[in-house]
């Protein structure tokens, strides 16, 4: 596991050399915010990097549902009892086996890793809504990869933490524009139309810092986010 810390924000990275999955630790002042929960074994690696900061992990939040996102959710829930879980109200249909789509989504099938109807014991304690801060943490709703997907801007230092909505590895990329270097990410995407969206959206907050689900951060992020967006726009302008 590798760990890079930039002020608040400390990015865990299982698989950094292969395939990079990361989740996020978000320092309050008296305790840490967890975005997303990596892999399967990840858990003891999150628990030992929290230690390290010396504060407790009292919130764990999800950007969204696909299995390199909430792999150690019931191992860390059993060594956090009294943390609180938050993710989507439209993702948690995904978390809990439902793959149906309503009629004003765009008609395409659910991709990626979705857990299977009764694997994931952990209970969700709090639906997010993108009027109520998470600590520092401003929600915003940014489907595309999936249906439910969110993003989180930290009000102090605008540090933009988007989950799959860009990729930065194997290159800057709107979720679901594909990178053959690292193409699972495109691979995994539900509407690419609702994926550029979210991303004007997210460009529209000017982050300082971009930290995503795949790849290193991204200081001062701005130029390759709109180059990124730019390309999206003419892939689907020559498609459609």
């Amino acid at each position: 596991m590798r760990i890079v810390r930039e002020k608040m924000l400390y990015q865990l990275t299982f698989l950094p050399r292969f395939f990079p999955v990361n989740c996020y630790l978000v320092e309050e002042k008296d305790s840490l915010t967890l975005i997303d929960a990596a892999l399967p074994y990840s858990a003891s690696g999150i628990l030992k990097a929290a230690d390290r900061i010396g504060k407790p992990i009292t919130r764990i939040v999800f950007t969204h549902t696909h299995e390199d996102h909430i792999g150690a959710i019931d191992t860390l829930k059993k060594s956090l009892p009294n943390a609180s879980v938050y993710m989507s109200q439209r993702d948690y249909r995904l978390f809990s086996g439902d793959l149906t789509l309503d009629s004003e989504e765009p008609q395409n099938p659910i991709r990626g890793g979705v857990p299977k109807l009764g694997k994931i014991s952990t209970e969700v304690d709090h639906f997010i809504e993108e009027e109520s801060y998470i600590g520092s943490l401003a929600p915003i709703f940014t489907p595309g990869h999936t249906p439910g997907s969110m993003s989180f801007l930290d009000q102090r230092t605008n540090a933009l933490i988007a989950g799959d909505s860009f990729q930065v590895r194997g290159g800057v990329a709107v979720s679901g524009q594909l990178k053959p270097l690292f193409p699972f990410p495109a691979f995994g995407t539900w509407s690419k139309e609702l994926s550029l969206e979210s991303a004007e959206k997210l460009y529209q907050l000017n982050p300082s810092l971009l930290a995503v689900g795949h790849g290193r951060l991204l200081s001062r992020p701005l130029k390759l986010m709109g180059k990124a967006i730019q390309q999206a726009k003419v892939k689907m302008e020559k498609r459609g």
